[in-house]
């Protein structure tokens, strides 16, 4: 039998987490180190390089937020919404839904200095079901939960159910949002502002005050929070993409803080620890573009015809182990969509120029970018 005080908010002291600051001092110092190395990176590579890799990061996240919850979601809808959001010329595919969670995550990202309220929230959760339902359920939408039965977090097979989390009773969470909101806009003198968002989002997640999109929501505040320690756009980190690449670490990570003590080191020390895997993932990323600009900054005389300009982007892209086994006539002509003869000649002159060196003889020729760092 479970005793009556199997979930956090359960316990008298709740909501008072805590955690030990002291454990927390090496994770916390690798999040800051990898945080400081992306953005010094960041800085470098140039504002137009820089917002191209922004809105690649945000399509990801947007997409991620999505595919933790089980839902996936068509990325030329998600490009199309960001570039509409953005202001830029740009035709696509429309969808109300995607558009809604779009302007979730925009308004958490970037209005990080307007305050936190009730009104807002209910905005965000609005937003994501712009038809007023979930698939084909009506739920309740702007709203908290008002309905009586438990909100149960429920996995499994069907007929063989288990209860992983069961929420406060919707009785109680008008009063549960007031608090949490509170202590949100409150001045914290002395807590970092990422276990700032990590206890933000497990007390979000353990109220899970809205019939669905909470973990979204809850997400959102995590970007939210992020942007504010930051005092900036936090785009730049993407923290949905990490947790939806540990998504079943991360639910263990919940479902044990919301069920054990008020002591929640072990969920900030996991968070911490996946900002960190996400601040490293960008650092990557812009390692690639900076990769890429040294590339044609060195080639820059070098006359490219567009087949070629075509095969060494696409090789670019791909990244060192992109190609298995390097480049061959055959994959050329395919990318290209060319000859072989073509091919063979193209690759030729781009041994000519020191752009590719090639190994291997006849059918086994394989032909790599001259290395560059």
């Amino acid at each position: 039998m479970r005793s009556s005080q199997h979930y956090i908010w359960q316990r008298p002291e709740w909501p008072k987490l805590q955690f030990s600051q002291s454990a927390l001092t090496a994770p916390l110092a690798a999040a800051r180190q990898a945080q400081g190395i992306a953005l010094g990176q960041a800085r470098a590579i140039g504002l137009h390089e820089l917002a191209g890799i922004l809105d690649d990061i945000w399509i990801g996240e947007v997409i991620a937020t999505a595919a933790i919850e089980g839902e996936m979601l068509d990325e030329n809808a998600v490009r199309s919404s960001i570039k509409r959001m953005l202001g830029y010329p740009h035709t696509g595919p429309v969808s109300r839904h995607v558009d809604g969670l779009v302007a979730v995550m925009q308004d958490a990202s970037e209005n990080f200095r307007a305050p936190l309220d009730l009104d807002r929230l209910c905005r965000w959760q609005a937003a994501l079901f712009p038809s007023g339902q979930s698939g084909i359920q009506r739920i309740q939408i702007g709203q908290l939960r008002t309905f009586n039965e438990p909100m149960q977090i429920i996995g499994g097979r069907v007929g063989k159910e288990e209860v992983h989390y069961q929420a406060p009773p919707s009785s109680v969470v008008p009063q549960e949002m007031m608090v949490l909101i509170d202590w949100f806009n409150a001045e914290h003198a002395g807590l970092d502002g990422l276990v700032r968002a990590a206890l933000a989002h497990l007390w979000f997640e353990t109220i899970h005050p809205f019939e669905d999109g909470n973990g979204r929501l809850g997400r959102a505040l995590i970007d939210l929070a992020v942007a504010q320690d930051l005092g900036a756009s936090g785009r730049l980190f993407s923290m949905s993409q990490q947790i939806e690449r540990h998504r079943k670490d991360y639910y263990d990570a919940l479902k044990e803080a919301q069920s054990g003590s008020l002591d929640v080191t072990s969920w900030v020390t996991w968070f911490l620890a996946q900002f960190t895997g996400a601040c490293q993932k960008t650092s990557h990323i812009i390692n690639d573009a900076l990769s890429k600009q040294r590339f044609w900054a060195r080639y820059a005389a070098v006359p490219f015809n567009e087949r070629q300009r075509k095969v060494i982007k696409k090789v670019l892209d791909a990244g060192k182990d992109g190609f298995v086994g390097g480049l061959s006539a055959e994959k050329y002509g395919v990318i290209a969509q060319t000859s072989k003869p073509t091919a063979t000649r193209d690759l030729a002159a781009l041994l000519q120029f020191n752009v590719l060196i090639s190994t291997g003889q006849g059918k086994s020729t394989r032909y790599h970018l001259m290395p560059i760092d």
